[in-house]
């Protein structure tokens, strides 16, 4: 039996807007194939990825921020941004490698938490092919994945009429000192760390993009399409 077919779209260094705007075009793509095509088709959707060109805070739907807070992040520099994903409020910036996957889970075979559980698969297989050994999933309220207390990576979903949306920030290079600013994902006594801090070189996002891709693949067991033209 094939594999299904996963969109790769590959959208450089963009600011979160442009990020959140390609996600909107796929969701509606998919959202418009009827149910029939959803439980035969071969192509199971898209995965866009980036790069942040700029700093920006999000929440998610349980919040995260006050007025206050908001306030004196964007004095900081930085958007702020609410977002319809799970959990509470994350930092995304340059050196940080994002993954939305716009997924019909039906053509996967796969269920929401299955899938969350697939993401976090993707990060650690990441951590390893890099050389970077101890990197694990925690149960929740620890989403993500994490090296002993520090997490590496943030994971947030969402999920409506079987199609998922927004996915994963993996740090790369990223300025951790803006995390220093707010309580990432709501975890008390927890810290941030990333691939170059764990590995003690400069490791940019466009290093790391080819073990990321055998990752995904091996983890949802798909095959990845090229596509230039993500609109």
């Amino acid at each position: 039996m094939s594999q299904p077919g996963v969109r790769l779209v590959w959208l450089g260094r963009v600011q979160y807007a442009e990020l959140l705007a390609q996600q909107e075009r796929w969701l509606r793509r998919l959202q418009a194939e009827p149910a029939t095509k959803a439980s035969s088709g071969t192509e199971a959707g898209a995965l866009l990825l980036c790069e942040p060109a700029g700093p920006v805070y999000t929440a998610g739907l349980r919040g995260g921020l006050t007025s206050e807070e908001t306030a004196r992040l964007r004095a900081l520099g930085a958007e702020v941004r609410a977002t319809g994903r799970g959990g509470l409020a994350t930092f995304h910036g340059p050196g940080q490698l994002l993954c939305h996957p716009l997924l019909d889970l039906r053509r996967l075979g796969l269920r929401l938490r299955t899938h969350v559980a697939a993401l976090e698969a993707c990060a650690v297989r990441l951590c390893e092919l890099q050389g970077l050994k101890g990197a694990r999933a925690r149960p929740p309220p620890y989403t993500g994945v994490w090296l002993g207390e520090r997490k590496v990576c943030a994971i947030g979903v969402r999920c409506g009429r079987h199609i998922t949306s927004h996915g994963l920030a993996l740090n790369c290079s990223t300025d951790l000192t803006w995390f220093e600013h707010i309580v990432p994902c709501g975890l008390v006594g927890t810290g941030v760390t990333s691939l170059s801090e764990e590995l003690q070189r400069h490791i940019t996002v466009d290093e790391v993009m080819p073990s990321f891709l055998v990752a995904f693949k091996e983890t949802y067991k798909c095959t990845l399409v090229s596509d230039d033209s993500p609109s």
